[in-house]
């Protein structure tokens, strides 16, 4: 049961929200929200009742505050004097799923890529299975073109629905974005709600076979159970970021409680209290030892947000 130590009245906004039905928290621990458990405070943080409660919610802002849209909590790492603004939580709220047509299905933001997986199956819907390698939202998943095992979000995608910073509902085709690896160029004042898939149609026990084999291989090559927040960095054009990083002897590393998985060289791990910035801090000195012994510059997969709070050396 979630603590309710630090939930407080809409009226204690820095300036008056009215008529909400959803639970408002001050100075939430992003550590129980993260799949690394590491970050700081989020001076505000929002689970709305359902999608127009969130509407309206968004529509009581000031333009000037900083708002952030959280999933499942994975690919993300908050930093340990935590997040000025807004965080508000989508998972477990934006999670319809309806069928418009054979292998046309309708999918909120909110809902996990791997039950949105499982459920193409049961429908006999194919092509989407990539998705129950993946531990976040759909909402992530869209914002990053998250993919796996050969992979890509995008590729399934017809339409998707998006909230802007006023509280309005836009439509807009897959046409309208620019998509690349691990990348969506849209507007920075939209977040995504639902998505419009079209879907190939296989025999049902072709897609569930798929499933089960690509989660079998992400157990066997990846430290499934323990904290992390998947990927680290994006693979570089023509080679594997967990090679690179393997070769030049980082399996195992260890920076306070941060140390980089011996399963997997593109996971660092969460092994023993880590802090955000022990975590940072590794991420930094990879990608140094990268650059300097390959002229490769790896890129972070995981988003980074929050205050700054210095180096560790």
């Amino acid at each position: 049961m979630k603590s309710s130590d630090n939930i407080v009245s809409p009226q204690q906004f820095p300036h008056p929200l009215t008529a909400l039905r959803g639970t408002l928290r001050h100075n939430e621990p992003m550590s129980k929200h993260t799949t690394w458990r590491v970050g700081g405070p989020a001076e505000w943080f929002y689970e709305p009742a359902d999608l127009e409660d969130l509407a309206y919610f968004i529509s009581q802002l000031s333009q000037d505050v900083p708002l952030f849209w959280l999933g499942l909590g994975s690919n993300l790492l908050v930093r340990d004097r935590g997040i000025r603004g807004v965080v508000v939580l989508t998972a477990g709220l934006l999670n319809q799923l309806e069928w418009l047509d054979t292998g046309v299905l309708k999918a909120g933001a909110g809902i996990s890529c791997a039950k949105l997986a499982r459920s193409s199956v049961q429908q006999g819907c194919g092509g989407i299975e990539f998705l129950a390698g993946i531990p976040g939202t759909l909402g992530g998943a869209l914002t990053m073109n998250a993919g796996a095992f050969g992979g890509e979000t995008w590729s399934l995608i017809d339409t998707v629905e998006t909230l802007d910073n006023v509280g309005n509902l836009r439509q807009r085709t897959s046409k309208e974005y620019e998509i690349g690896y691990r990348h969506v160029n849209m507007p920075p004042d939209e977040w995504f709600v639902s998505a419009t898939f079209k879907l190939g149609t296989t025999v049902d026990t072709q897609n569930q076979n798929k499933i089960r084999e690509l989660l079998a291989k992400r157990n066997q090559t990846q430290p499934i159970g323990l904290p992390s927040c998947g990927s680290v960095f994006r693979n570089p054009q023509g080679n594997y970021a967990a090679r690179l990083i393997e070769d030049l002897g980082w399996k195992g590393y260890r920076l306070g409680g941060a140390c980089v998985s011996e399963k997997h060289a593109n996971f660092i791990i969460n092994e023993h209290q880590a802090t955000a910035t022990d975590i940072e801090c590794l991420i930094e000195k990879i990608q140094q030892s990268i650059e300097k012994a390959t002229g490769v510059c790896l890129i972070p997969e995981v988003r980074i947000i929050g205050e700054f709070v210095g180096k560790r050396e």
